[in-house]
């Protein structure tokens, strides 16, 4: 048996088990491309778009280094040099300063320092949490202004700037915001002209804002079933809340491709690369956090899975997965769905990583 018929059929019969658990679920969305492994594997519906979620959090980060790049601000620019004191106002604990930001930089947007709310799953001092609003006003369509003014007016800053990381949604809307200013385009023409063109990801899109360039007309598209909790929010329009912070949808093949592409030096520099990935922050046992990009820690969930490597990328809150695996060079994209599938996306992420170093051997 080869060694890509072995990893075939070890993780055909892993997902077969998964695939009975998830009852009237659709088998997961599954790619893993190693090709110095000889690996090319899909499983589920190959070209059938997906909320990626907060793997929308590494195309945001990666048009923020090329913004670097290009000499239009630097990691260490204030936010409060890029974008107007009005949009800043009460998202921050400035502590009286005249800087509507308390002097937050864009490293700390990035890397989740700013001191900024979670507009997502953050907690409210008033009214509903934006999970319930998304599940109670399906046909609502929410502008990143929205998303800022909830945060502005719903929540409370969660510290002063560089004090401690907490995972920001609202900080990441805020740097699509700061793209824009800087660049006099639109976040989703940024994405197409900057990541998806270049790439070649002609079936990806920011949800309900962009069409793929394989489509015409319409910009909605078929997409992937989406769950949050048990209630389904596929079809509404109130999923326009995940903007800069991850509202790309895509495919499996467009998604290795963007992992390939952002790994092997196609898209921004090694040393922005090494920015990125760098592990700064605890996110949750297993996992630490750079600036935009995590890193799995395996033994961080037992010391039994010790040896693994340690892939960097991002996870979503539907369960969805782009990671790299700098040990045998490989790209691994999945999509659970549902943001009560996480335990098993986790559970076939480490039955790939330990396929891959059985074939490696």
């Amino acid at each position: 048996m080869t060694a890509a018929v072995d990893f075939a059929t070890r993780l055909d019969r892993h997902l077969a088990r998964v695939a009975a658990r998830r009852g009237a679920l659709a088998p997961p969305q599954v790619a893993v491309h190693a090709p110095g492994l000889g690996i090319t594997y899909r499983s589920g519906e190959l070209a059938l778009p997906f909320h990626g979620a907060s793997v929308g959090k590494l195309f945001t980060a990666t048009l923020t280094m090329q913004a670097v790049e290009a000499g239009a601000f630097t990691t260490d620019t204030p936010v409060s040099r890029l974008l107007p004191g009005d949009e800043l106002a009460g998202l921050f604990d400035a502590d009286g300063s005249t800087d509507a930001a308390g002097g937050a930089t864009v490293h700390q947007l990035l890397a989740h320092t700013a001191g900024v709310a979670d507009y997502f799953e953050g907690p409210v001092t008033s009214g509903r949490r934006m999970v319930e609003l998304v599940h109670d006003e399906p046909d609502r369509f929410w502008t990143p202004r929205d998303l800022l003014d909830f945060s502005r007016e719903r929540q409370r800053p969660v510290g002063r700037p560089g004090e401690r990381f907490r995972y920001s949604d609202t900080g990441y809307v805020l740097l699509g915001r700061l793209l824009e200013e800087s660049t006099a385009s639109t976040f989703h023409d940024l994405l197409h002209e900057r990541i998806f063109e270049p790439v070649g990801m002609i079936d990806s899109s920011l949800w309900l804002r962009s069409r793929p360039a394989r489509e015409g007309g319409s910009v909605r598209t078929r997409i992937a079933p989406v769950r949050i909790g048990r209630r389904a929010v596929t079809e509404a329009r109130s999923v326009s809340c995940d903007w800069a912070g991850g509202g790309v949808a895509s495919t499996l093949d467009d998604l290795v491709a963007f992992s390939d592409a952002l790994h092997h030096g196609r898209l921004i520099g090694e040393a922005h690369l090494r920015y990125l990935a760098e592990p700064r922050h605890r996110f949750r046992p297993g996992i630490r956090y750079g600036a935009g990009m995590m890193q799995v820690r395996f033994e961080g969930f037992s010391p039994f899975l010790r040896g693994l490597p340690r892939p960097v990328g991002h996870i979503g809150v539907l369960a969805t997965h782009v990671f790299h695996d700098p040990v045998h060079d490989a790209e691994i994209v999945l999509n659970f769905g549902g943001t009560r599938e996480m335990v098993p996306s986790f559970r076939t992420l480490i039955e790939i990583e330990r396929a891959l170093q059985r074939v490696s051997r």
